[in-house]
């Protein structure tokens, strides 16, 4: 009895096993992780690099309706359209800058505008800029024009070809329904090249001699006769001359995906309505080796 009574007595105080309290969640430490993290970002698409989209024709042919691409924020410095977002009245300045070259395609804000745009930079400070039947003359010289062969570009929901290319629309040798681009190839003094396209005589082929200011850069779209850049009017939805050397956010770099614009809500259509040929194709312009100045 007396071993039983122990043996029980032992078993009377053996602790019994408690379950692991379960860790409360820090929400204020997560609530921190995420702000940090936002701000990360942030300060990356505000200092360093963003993802832009082409909405417009503009800059064809070399940008579609449809193409993301990666702009690159520090080539140029930083000014106050450099942020994602503005929490500071519009102030003037350049923080590092350096001048664009001519050719560079840049991102742009037009004056007491948001909204950002893309073109070509075609003239810097002190450059006398003039047009003369859709030839530019650049300190009175013209800039070389060469006449290239069409470019078919498929028709898509994001390219169709309308009412703004007129009378273009064509098939080409495999049947494929394409917008037949009449092209120009355009060399600047410093040598660099790039295509741009020609509908005919438009009211935006003639602009008188202009000096560009000190700070301000003179732009242009690729599609010479629908984009309204410094040779039209803000009144005409231009933007009323050279801009501001500070209102250019960065410099575009390359293309990261297009999309023909056939994307739905059905999974199946998001694979097919990638372009095919146009990811990772960079826009920094073609130079020659030997360039004047």
């Amino acid at each position: 009895m007396a071993l039983e009574n122990l043996a029980g007595s032992e078993t009377a105080q053996k602790p019994e096993a408690r379950e692991p309290e379960k860790e409360k969640t820090d929400w204020i430490g997560e609530i921190k992780s995420i702000a940090l993290l936002l701000l990360a970002v942030l300060a990356f698409h505000s200092l360093v690099a963003k993802p832009f989209y082409i909405p417009s024709v503009s800059m064809m042919p070399g940008l579609l309706v449809g193409d993301r691409l990666i702009v690159s924020k520090y080539p140029y410095g930083w000014s106050w359209v450099s942020p994602t977002f503005h929490i500071v009245p519009r102030v003037s300045g350049r923080l590092f800058g350096s001048l664009p070259e001519r050719g560079d395609i840049v991102i742009l804000t037009p004056k007491d505008a948001s909204a950002d745009w893309i073109k070509r930079v075609i003239g810097l400070p002190g450059d006398t800029v003039e047009l003369r039947g859709g030839q530019i003359f650049l300190n009175g010289q013209p800039v070389q024009q060469e006449i290239q062969p069409d470019l078919q570009v498929p028709i898509d929901a994001n390219s169709p070809c309308g009412a703004e290319f007129p009378g273009l629309q064509g098939t080409n040798d495999s049947g494929q329904p394409v917008c037949n681009l009449p092209i120009l190839r355009e060399t600047l003094p410093n040598g660099v090249s790039y295509n741009i396209i020609d509908l005919g005589p438009k009211e935006t082929d003639d602009y008188a001699p202009l000096v560009v200011p000190e700070g301000q850069v003179f732009v242009m779209g690729d599609n010479r006769d629908l984009s309204a850049d410094s040779r039209v009017s803000m009144r005409n939805g231009g933007l009323d001359g050279p801009i501001p050397w500070e209102n250019i956010g960065g410099r575009a770099e390359f293309i990261t995906f297009s999309l023909d614009g056939s994307t739905t809500l059905n999974p199946l259509t998001w694979l097919s309505s990638f372009r095919s040929g146009r990811a990772f194709t960079s826009l920094r312009p073609d130079k020659a080796a030997t360039t004047t100045k």
